[in-house]
């Protein structure tokens, strides 16, 4: 049984480090065949006119002008293993600090979203399923319908003008307060302003997690170890406490962990609507912005973030089922 659970884990480790090398590959073929140049790209076109020919080769060498994509996709490869990712062209700094400094604010703003939509979800989910075919149970899921149906930006914007713009008890972006030095801001300022991007997030993500506890729920309590329950007399709170909650928890958590990536695309367009720094708004600076480095950069770290969740849900959901490590498929 051991070796059968050390197999599965390293099965889907291995799975996750070539979905990442495949990710990489063709985010820099994508990059390599687009009609971004180079040499414009880090220098300027300006700068570029001025150049002598002796200064533009020594450019092309540094930049692997001439080099084939291969040699030059495993030069990229070979620095970011040992953990050089290039320099950012819009921050001037490395690449490595630039997503360290955005992914602790993306990471602080997602970590809660994650958390309120997971607790949100599978409440609401419990409630849905335990009391199906009531109007508790239609409310319930009319709500996730239309929250499915609503685009994120939409529900930003609509939250952003209602609670910061006319009722004016939310700050309107940004991550800190304006002109507060980096020592004088405090954990409450950084809540404040993670408060309106966090809950949209959150609406946006509580839909699935709800709609699938609740399935997981209706089988449970017409399950016969239910029904055996409910004729010893036993209360519905009683069976949702005792019996519901530990063989849905497991499965909730499962899922819970392979909505990190709905997080992630959700944030690109929250952190825009709301200004918040984050590695949502890089990525698209620097896909506006031509910053190659760092747009790399970004796609192979949130590629990973994504990767990891479906591992621990995978994982997870081997821990619930047996036959998933047996590489049995689940009815």
């Amino acid at each position: 049984m051991k070796g059968t659970k050390v197999q599965f884990i390293s099965k889907n480790f291995i799975r996750m480090i070539l979905l990442l090398i495949a990710v990489s590959i063709v985010t820099f073929t994508l990059v390599s065949i687009s009609p971004i140049d180079p040499l414009s790209a880090n220098v300027g076109q300006a700068a570029l006119g001025s150049m002598s020919q002796e200064q533009k080769e020594k450019l092309e060498e540094y930049w692997g002008v001439n080099e084939s994509p291969v040699q030059r996709y495993l030069n990229w490869a070979g620095d970011f293993v040992r953990g050089d990712m290039g320099v950012s062209l819009l921050y001037r700094q490395p690449v490595t600090k630039v997503i360290a400094v955005k992914l602790s604010n993306s990471l602080f703003l997602m970590a809660i979203a994650w958390a309120i939509s997971g607790v949100l979800g599978f409440m609401l989910g419990v409630l849905s399923g335990a009391f199906r075919g009531t109007w508790l149970d239609k409310l319930i899921q009319g709500y996730s319908l239309l929250i499915a149906s609503t685009p994120v930006f939409w529900l930003a914007l609509l939250l952003l003008l209602i609670f910061a713009v006319w009722m004016k008890l939310l700050p309107i972006g940004l991550s800190v307060p304006i002109g507060v030095e980096a020592s004088g801001v405090t954990f409450f300022d950084r809540v404040q302003h993670a408060i309106l991007p966090a809950i949209t997030l959150s609406i946006t993500g509580v839909s699935n997690i709800t709609l699938h506890t609740r399935e997981k729920m209706i089988d449970v309590m017409e399950s016969d170890y239910m029904l055996f329950a409910q004729a010893r007399g036993e209360s519905r709170w009683s069976m949702i406490r005792r019996h519901g909650l530990r063989n849905i928890i497991l499965p909730a958590l499962t899922l819970q962990f392979a909505s990190i990536s709905e997080i992630i695309g959700g944030s690109v367009l929250v952190e825009q609507v709301f200004s918040y720094p984050g590695l949502g708004q890089a990525a698209v600076a620097a896909g506006t912005g031509s910053d190659v480095p760092l747009l790399l950069g970004i796609t192979l770290v949130t590629a990973a973030m994504v990767f990891l969740g479906n591992f621990i849900a995978n994982i997870l959901y081997g821990v619930v089922d047996p036959r998933m490590r047996k590489g049995g498929t689940v009815s």
